[in-house]
């Protein structure tokens, strides 16, 4: 039986650039950045690089510790209560900075951002619908 789902929010990706990237907002104690970041569904955390959250004046290693593994190999993240504002919704959750200054990837990831969004798409027209889980 079919169900209807509806979405608060439409953004249009580029097509042009490989993945699904859409505008970042990080606010932490009245200070801000913002950039891009690919959506990951295999990505257990939303991770990014350090340097953005050392804009914000976050010491990264009084983060919350943690491993994450890949298939090609493992690297330490610190997490951060933070929030976090793309295409319109905004939620308070923990993000990941990776140790390395080297690591300049920034993706979102299942735990404290997929997990609280409803999301569909037309990768086709690089169409995303978006909206908060919570939100009718």
């Amino acid at each position: 039986m079919p169900e209807a789902v509806t979405f608060q929010h439409v953004y249009h990706y580029s097509m042009a650039t490989p993945g699904i990237v859409v505008p970042i907002r990080l606010d932490f104690a009245g200070k801000f950045v913002t950039f891009k970041a690919r959506i990951d569904t295999g990505a257990s955390y939303s991770i990014f690089w350090r340097g953005h959250g050392e804009e914000m004046g976050l010491n990264i290693e009084d983060g919350i510790p943690d491993e994450v593994s890949t298939a090609m190999g493992n690297f330490r993240v610190y997490g951060h209560h933070l929030r976090l504002t793309t295409v319109g919704i905004s939620l308070d959750t923990i993000v990941y900075f990776a140790v390395h200054p080297q690591f300049n990837r920034n993706v979102l990831g299942r735990q404290g951002w997929l997990d609280r969004m409803k999301i569909g798409l037309v990768d086709y027209e690089g169409k995303l619908l978006i909206s908060h889980y919570d939100q009718a």
